[in-house]
């Protein structure tokens, strides 16, 4: 009788996950599990998969155990490790109070990009503490097609170029990476964000991720498209004292990002658990072979 591993699906902003509860990480997530998992046609589908293990059981946070019980082991789309996920740590933080791991109120999760302390607010949305963007200096290209834009280069604990549009459709089909130079700026790929404005602080976006392609949310590229909205028109935090906050429309939702003169960012949005089931181990072992 073949048995099975609990799984449960759910967003943010209509960027979808596959969560797997596995405390004591015990459950082998191959690259080739994981991109059978979040096949659309063949397995449950989503833009990626979150690994929910307690930081203590796994090699990759147990130096963060003691700041924070549970590790988010991130995966994006393709089975390639990604340090961290804006929309992600807000649906991890969501299935964690689903489970009883958590209340409503403050909480800390570890990650790839060091721990990012959340609120689950009464009303259902999750605020993450993104940490500090880093500006690199230099010159970056996006280019589509025919088209080239200038991009500014922003890390927000993973790596974004944000262009700015005069229309969305520029954009093109985002079905592959848009080609970026100088290569040297990224050398392990980039998600990249394409950006017009809507009003004064508003802003929409379209987003290539690295490993998934284009998704319906990112977290940390509208926390990159932010800061980089920001500086374009005039705003520092670190310079006035005051913080900024820019509203952020994604193809799935809305995200209200805050700038604070101490440089932290946050995120405030949604998170939704839509399902919870099994997953046929027996499956899973065959889909990757």
């Amino acid at each position: 009788m073949s048995t099975r591993i609990a799984f449960l699906k759910g967003h943010g902003t209509e960027n979808d996950f596959v969560i797997v509860p596995d405390p004591e990480n015990a459950v082998d997530l191959s690259p080739a599990a994981v991109a059978a998992l979040c096949d659309r046609r063949a397995g449950i589908g989503g833009d990626g998969l979150l690994h929910v293990v307690r930081s203590a059981a796994h090699p990759e946070a147990e130096a963060m155990a003691a700041e924070a019980e549970w590790f988010m082991d991130y995966r994006n789309a393709d089975g390639s490790i990604a340090e961290m996920c804006g929309n992600g740590v807000r649906v991890f933080a969501r299935y964690l109070q689903h489970a009883g791991h958590t209340a409503e109120g403050d909480l800390a999760i570890a990650t790839r990009a060091g721990v990012k302390s959340v609120h689950i607010a009464k009303n259902g949305d999750v605020t993450v503490g993104m940490g500090r963007a880093l500006l690199p200096e230099g010159q970056v290209t996006v280019t589509v097609g025919e088209h080239s834009w200038p991009a500014r280069n922003v890390n927000m604990g993973n790596p974004h170029a944000v262009a700015f549009v005069d229309d969305l459709a520029d954009a093109g089909t985002l079905y592959t990476a848009p080609p970026f130079a100088p290569a040297a700026v990224y050398p392990d790929g980039v998600n990249v964000e394409f950006v017009v404005d809507r009003a004064p602080r508003h802003v929409a976006m379209r987003v290539h991720e690295r490993g998934s392609g284009e998704t319906r949310s990112c977290g940390t590229g509208a926390c990159a498209v932010a800061v980089a909205a920001a500086r374009r028109d005039g705003a520092d935090p670190a310079v006035t004292g005051t913080p900024v906050t820019y509203t952020v429309d994604l193809p799935g939702g809305t995200l209200v990002i805050t700038e604070h003169p101490d440089g932290q960012v946050e995120m405030t949005g949604p998170a939704v658990i839509v399902a919870e089931g099994g997953i046929d181990a027996d499956w899973l072992r065959t889909a990757t072979r």
